[in-house]
């Protein structure tokens, strides 16, 4: 947590426990800011945005003549993704393939909204199984080095287990639930480091791990941003930010059309990122990633500041799901319930305290924002 006086800003709910905000002479803080001067004028989710997107489509449709799929899709069960895959197919006629990974710690309604998708919309799904044995040593391994960042070892393999699938298999287009509607404001990377941080995941479990990642799926930021996409010509789409996109609206659709099922909170479809968001961080850190999260509503509409208030008052676990997530992750990490609340009162550290490529990623951000393609707050 931050040493400064406590300050919460005046229009969102983003607070000092980001220890680098900054706010005006009215309190209001750098995000709110940057939404309205940066993101705002350069974002059409209206006709503007459908000729748009709509041009991606028909370029995308061209490309993938002749192929059983035209573009490829990461779905974690999630409403971002999911969305993304009805939009998709049923709103712009693509043929995408679903590319999921399972790293050990889906949900069942997780796995239900991606049945329900592929059975709704008469899709090919590609499940991507990492080695348990592998991932469990990298999990623990994170949580052995006390770093906000526990989810880094599941992201780090969704993303680069996609993008070599992507780039082994041809395919030219990557469809993301990226957007600015759910996402301008994101978390600071003191409370959510880059997952695409090689150098750090490695330092990491030299330090902690115990079992070689023999198989466990590996790539770095730079792979991603600049070999996938600028030597391989692969193209990153996101179509949520040409749309209107109501989180809310979006859900009750992908409910009443497949019966997919809703959940607590952002990335709440991963039993372990729940952990990881409702506990972990909040509790250890004082780090709560719903303050990004409301944020984000509260600047496009969808949340009154009032509403965020009341809800970020409330802890996002009721009790009987905690003690049962702590038992199961416990369990299922090899720990009992009192080593891991051992590792739980451990001295807290950060990505700092570990070799990384944090010099190299800023320098990266820099540019990108410098060249617009980068419009929210990272840092």
């Amino acid at each position: 947590m931050s040493l400064r006086k406590y300050q919460i800003c005046t229009n969102c709910i983003m607070d000092t426990s980001d220890s680098k905000i900054s706010f005006d002479s009215g309190g209001r803080c750098e995000y709110c800011n940057n939404y309205h001067s940066n993101i705002v004028p350069n974002w059409h989710p209206d006709e503007r945005g459908l000729r748009e997107i709509s041009a991606v489509v028909d370029k995308i449709k061209q490309d993938g003549k002749g192929r059983d799929h035209d573009c490829i899709i990461g779905i974690s069960g999630g409403v971002d993704s999911s969305y993304v895959t009805y939009l998709a197919k049923a709103k712009f006629g693509l043929r995408p393939l679903l590319f999921h990974v399972d790293a050990g710690w889906n949900s069942q309604q997780a796995v239900n909204n991606i049945e329900k998708l592929v059975d709704g919309l008469e899709l090919d799904l590609h499940t991507e199984v990492v080695d348990w044995q592998e991932m469990k040593d990298l999990q623990l391994a994170f949580f052995k080095a006390q770093v906000p960042h526990i989810d880094t070892p599941q992201d780090h393999a969704f993303f680069a287990a996609l993008y070599k699938f992507a780039a082994k298999h041809g395919f030219k287009y990557v469809l993301t639930g990226a957007n600015y509607s759910t996402e301008c404001v994101r978390e600071p990377l003191e409370w959510h480091y880059h997952a695409g941080d090689r150098r750090q995941l490695l330092d990491i479990h030299r330090k902690f791990g115990q079992r070689p990642l023999k198989t466990f799926p590996l790539t770095d930021i730079f792979t991603y941003k600049l070999y996938y996409q600028y030597f391989k010509g692969m193209k990153v789409v996101k179509p949520l930010n040409y749309i209107p996109f109501h989180k809310e609206e979006a859900m009750q659709e992908l409910v009443d059309k497949y019966g997919w099922q809703k959940y607590a909170h952002k990335h709440y479809e991963s039993r372990f990122t729940r952990f990881y968001e409702g506990y972990w961080l909040p509790k250890k850190f004082g780090y709560d990633k719903r303050r990004a999260h409301f944020s984000s509503l509260i600047l496009t509409g969808q949340m009154s500041r009032e509403e965020a208030l009341n809800r970020i008052a409330q802890t996002a676990y009721n009790p009987d799901d905690l003690a049962q997530d702590f038992e199961y992750i416990a369990t299922k990490l090899d720990l009992t319930v009192p080593e891991l609340q051992q590792i739980m009162d451990g001295p807290n550290k950060s990505y700092k305290d570990y070799a990384n490529a944090m010099t190299f990623i800023d320098m990266g951000t820099k540019i990108l924002r410098a060249l617009g393609i980068q419009r929210a707050i990272i840092r």
